[in-house]
């Protein structure tokens, strides 16, 4: 159990430190926080001693940026969005230190008796807020519908504030008390992960990227059983699914779109497999013995270490959504993504780039039901047992006419959830570049299992080799301070890598100790089997820690990723209550 850090009065109450708001001043138990507090900022306390925080506008809009109140000489952490899909840590000092698209800040305790104290921006209505660096060292608001249709001038609760002396169970109560509030979500230790976070796995992106084929598949999987290290997850990465450029015949499947990028224009054309899948035949005379379903069962029939097979797909279907007017699929309709003043300011991405040139084919909100149905459907019919969502944090950028971007997220994550409920247990699901409180808010009411990091990269992207090492660390840090804000919802998932990247034993380390899945993408025959032996047990299940990876309380508030000095330090309890600890990383 953890030890408590709450005062207790002479009466033997517990008495939690408050956040109030006193004059212009945010005070946390006698401390200021936030000075120069304008008069149009209103506060409503909990129970809890936090309080949620609004304001009221001189007109209505569907953009808000307010001021909060002055931010000067406290030492604050954060998590932000640098790219449209993925956050990570941020620190400073000042209001001017804050990073557009903040999703988090946390504020330092300090010797004189000041309280950590947890900000959270929220979802209020149809509007979804985030923090971002202000005039003059104040912290701003921007609450926005993402719809130029949708407005309003009143806000009573687009942020929540709470103080607490232990920085991890202050999260922790804070979560608590928004998911009583919104009741949009689940909170991690109200679900179960999926089983697949017990097993060792190998995923076919880094192995195949979209030349997947199924032969080479179950090669991959027999050289992990032979090596010792069988798995228990297979996971067929983007490369299956029936795609298409608008102007390529529909027939074409995107098999002449395998270079890097290429598919991220494609839209979806059928809910069944390409022909590479299509077309395996099983050596089996068992009845089926042609198509995905053929695939899945010899592969679960040959290699009994394998209880589950995942594929990937996007939020929308695939990358560009889906192809209108195709028989067989539900209606779509091409819309042309817009970025917000706050993605805008994000880091430039191929992704995004592809995206917002060639549009999505979006199936409307009322039929997005049929999307999710139909594919899944088909999945669970050929043994499928679970999805990685991908691309996830899409729909704030195709809302403006349905109804803005809160609107259209609890429409299609309504909809996913049903659909897992119906064909993956619930919980089949491995949500990815979805780091934005619309979907930690919205779309976690039974997704348990999620990325908390960038992809692993095993090359520098630019090309640049000493960035291939740097970009390690990157992911470490992405993933242990992520986990602060994120693992209150899911259950944290460091991503893949490959056993013989040169940092190979790094992520080893950290996959050991992250709590979450083990799982590799290594090439077909090239693996490192003395460290996957240190990971893997011989019936293909790892030894996983019981809570989910941490930075350590002293790393906290600082840039172990910028700063020079400072070494990333990640902590977790073992199945005996026993701390384990990792060094990571140092610049």
């Amino acid at each position: 159990m953890a030890p408590t850090y709450a005062k207790v009065n002479g009466g033997g109450v517990n008495l939690e430190p408050m956040v109030t708001l006193v004059g212009s001043i945010f005070m946390a138990d006698g401390h200021a926080i936030l000075s120069d507090v304008p008069s149009n900022i209103t506060t409503c306390l909990t129970p809890s001693g936090g309080c949620f925080v609004g304001f009221d506008a001189f007109e209505p809009s569907s953009r808000h940026v307010v001021s909060i109140g002055k931010l000067s000489g406290i030492l604050f952490m954060s998590i932000f969005r640098f790219k449209v899909w993925w956050t990570t840590h941020w620190v400073g000092s000042r209001g001017r230190d804050l990073e557009h698209e903040t999703q988090m800040v946390m504020l330092e305790t300090s010797d004189s008796g000041r309280p950590y104290v947890l900000i959270l921006p929220l979802i209020e209505g149809r509007f979804r807020a985030s923090l971002q660096p202000g005039n003059d060292d104040f912290v701003d608001v921007c609450v926005e519908s993402g719809s130029t249709k949708v407005t309003d001038t009143c806000f009573k609760s687009v942020i929540y504030m709470q103080a607490g002396h232990d920085p991890y169970i202050l999260v922790k109560k804070a979560m608590r008390v928004v998911k009583e509030h919104l009741g949009t979500f689940n909170l991690l230790d109200e679900k179960t992960p999926p089983g697949i976070v017990d097993k060792f796995g190998w995923c076919t992106w880094d192995a195949f990227y979209l030349k997947v084929h199924p032969q080479g598949v179950i090669e991959g999987v027999k050289g992990l059983v032979e090596g010792g290290c069988p798995p228990g997850l297979v996971l067929l990465d983007d490369g299956w699914q029936s795609i298409s450029h608008d102007e390529d015949p529909i027939d074409s499947e995107g098999m002449n779109r395998t270079a890097a990028g290429e598919q991220m224009p494609c839209r979806l054309t059928n809910f069944l497999e390409n022909y590479k899948f299509r077309d395996y035949k099983s050596p089996k005379p068992n009845a089926p013995n042609k198509g995905l379903g053929a695939f899945v069962r010899d592969l679960k029939e040959d290699f009994k270490s394998v209880d589950h097979v995942y594929v990937w797909h996007a939020l929308c279907g695939y990358w560009g959504g889906l192809r209108p007017n195709i028989p067989g699929l539900p209606e779509s309709r091409i819309v042309k993504p817009i970025l917000s003043p706050g993605l805008e300011k994000t880091m430039e991405d191929l992704a995004v780039d592809k995206i917002v040139n060639n549009k999505i084919g979006l199936v409307p909100p009322e039929k997005v039901e049929q999307l999710y149905e139909g594919l899944h459907t088909h999945l669970e019919s050929v043994g499928i047992d679970g999805v990685k969502v991908d691309v996830i944090h899409l729909l704030e950028m195709l809302c403006e006419d349905y109804g803005g971007r809160v609107d259209l997220a609890k429409a299609y994550y309504k909809a996913l959830t049903s659909s897992v409920r119906n064909h993956f247990k619930g919980n089949g699901v491995i949500a990815s570049m979805e780091h934005c409180n619309d979907f930690m808010l919205l779309g976690t009411e039974a997704i348990a299992l999620g990325r908390v990091g960038d992809d692993f990269w095993c090359t520098d992207p630019s090309g640049d080799p000493n960035g291939t090492f740097w970009l390690q660390g990157c992911h470490m840090v992405h993933c242990a301070y992520n986990s602060l804000w994120m693992g209150n919802f899911i259950h944290p998932d460091w991503d893949m890598f490959q056993s013989t990247h040169p940092c190979a034993e790094f992520h080893a380390a950290s996959r050991a100790i992250s709590g979450g899945l083990i799982y590799v993408s290594d090439s077909v025959g090239q693996h490192n089997f003395d460290l996957l032996r240190s990971l893997v047990l011989p019936d293909g299940s790892i030894l996983r820690c019981q809570h989910y990876a941490l930075p350590t309380r002293d790393c906290l508030f600082e840039d172990p990723l910028h700063d020079g000095k400072t070494m990333l330090k990640i902590w977790n309890l073992n199945k005996v209550n026993n701390p384990c600890s990792c060094c990571e990383f140092l610049q």
